[in-house]
C-alpha cells in the first residue's frame, strides 16, 4: 500500500449548530476546494465511528453514554458555546473513528500522511466534559489506541489551533507516553497553557506550551514550530506523530487576532512532514479549528500538498519568543541548549 490519505464521512454535515461558527459549511468549503484540484491525489476513505472501547479508554462510559442521550433527545447546549444536534452523537463517532483508522492504515503500510477533515472537533474536550465546540477528544483517542492497541511507545502531539488544547493538555499532563506541544495565542480562550504548565510527575517536561501573543505571525510561529517543536520532536523519537491542525490563527479569522497565512501552514506541515520521515513514522494530520471560510480552505490545500510533498520549507529567522522558550525547555531537553 501506498499514498495519502483523506478521512471523511456525510456524518460532519449532520453535526448541526445552527449559525455557529463550527458548522457544517467548513467541510463543505474544503471539500469543494479539494474536489477542484481533484483531491490532490490523496485516497479517500470513509471515516468508521469508532469502537465504544477504544472511546472509553479516554472518555469515562458514563460521559459517553450522556452524550448519546442528550444527542437522541435532540440535542441541546452543552456550555455556552458547544452545541449538540440529533445528530452530533454519530458525528462525533466518526471523527474520533477517522483518527483511529488512520492509525491503523498508515501503521499497516501506507505511507502516508492521513488528513482527517471530520467535525466536531476535539482538542479541547475533557475526558469528562464537552467544552469549546468539542464533544469527544479526537486526537486523544487516537494517541491512546496507537499505545494500546498498536504498540507504538511514545506519540508526539503538535497543537497549533489558535486557542490552546486544554482537553489534549489535560489527558497527557502526566505521561511521558505522549509528548504534547501547543502553540497558541494568550490570553484567549480558554486561559491555559501557560509556559510554566510543563506536566507533572513522570510527565515534567513532557508538555510544551508555546504562548504567544495576538498580532504574532509567520515568523514567531515557524521560528517556535523549527526552533522549539522540531528538535524536541527528533530528541523524543515517537512512533507517530499527530498534529492538531486549526487554522484559526490566520489573519483572517474572525475568532483571534494572530496574522498567519496559508503559507504558514505549508512551512509548518513541510516541517512536520521532514521530522516524521527523517524519524519514519507516520504522520496523522486532525482537523481542529478554522472559522473564516475561504481562509480555511486555502489553508488546508496548503497544508495537505505540503503533508504530501517534497518540498523543504524556508527556515524562519531566529525570534524572541522561540529563544526564551528554548530557555525554559532546556532542563528538560538538553538538545536546545
Amino acid at each position: 500500500m501506498s499514498g495519502a490519505l483523506y478521512l471523511h464521512h456525510p456524518s460532519s454535515l449532520e453535526h448541526d449548530t445552527g449559525g455557529h461558527p463550527e458548522r457544517a459549511e467548513r467541510i463543505v468549503t474544503i471539500e469543494r476546494e479539494l474536489a477542484s484540484r481533484e483531491w490532490l491525489g490523496y485516497e479517500r476513505q470513509e471515516a468508521p465511528a469508532v469502537p465504544r472501547e477504544v472511546l472509553e479508554a479516554v472518555h469515562p462510559r458514563d460521559y459517553v453514554a450522556a452524550i448519546e442521550r442528550i444527542s437522541a433527545d435532540g440535542g441541546g447546549m452543552l456550555d455556552l458555546d458547544t452545541v449538540a444536534s440529533r445528530g452530533s452523537f454519530e458525528a462525533a463517532l466518526h471523527a474520533a473513528g477517522g483518527p483511529v483508522r488512520a492509525v491503523d492504515e498508515l501503521l499497516d503500510g501506507h505511507s502516508g500522511p492521513a488528513f482527517c477533515a471530520l467535525r466536531p472537533p476535539g482538542h479541547h474536550a475533557e475526558p469528562s466534559r464537552a467544552m469549546g465546540f468539542c464533544l469527544f477528544n479526537n486526537v486523544a483517542v487516537a494517541a491512546r489506541f496507537a499505545l494500546d492497541a498498536r504498540g507504538v511507545q511514545r506519540a508526539f502531539v503538535l497543537d497549533w489551533d489558535v486557542h490552546h488544547g486544554n482537553g489534549t493538555n489535560d489527558i497527557f499532563y502526566g505521561t511521558d507516553e505522549v509528548l504534547y506541544a501547543s502553540i497558541h495565542e494568550s490570553p484567549l480562550y480558554p486561559g491555559t497553557g501557560a509556559l510554566s504548565e510543563s506536566g507533572t510527575g513522570c510527565g515534567e517536561g513532557f508538555t510544551i506550551n508555546l504562548p504567544v501573543p495576538g498580532g504574532s505571525g509567520h515568523d514567531e510561529w515557524l521560528a517556535l514550530v523549527q526552533h522549539v517543536v522540531a528538535p524536541i520532536a527528533r530528541a523524543y523519537a515517537p512512533g507517530l506523530i499527530f498534529v492538531s491542525a486549526g487554522f484559526d490563527a490566520h489573519r483572517d479569522d474572525p475568532l483571534a487576532s494572530c496574522r498567519l497565512t496559508e503559507e504558514t501552514y505549508a512551512a509548518m506541515a513541510a516541517t512536520m512532514r521532514g521530522v516524521a520521515k527523517e524519524l519514519e513514522v507516520p504522520l496523522v494530520i486532525v482537523l481542529e479549528g478554522g472559522y473564516d471560510l475561504g481562509a480555511l480552505g486555502r489553508s488546508v490545500i496548503a497544508t495537505m500538498e505540503a503533508a504530501a510533498g517534497d518540498g523543504r520549507a524556508v527556515e524562519a529567522p531566529a525570534a524572541p519568543l522561540a529563544e526564551r522558550a528554548r530557555s525554559h525547555f532546556a532542563r528538560w531537553w538538553p538538545v536546545l541548549a
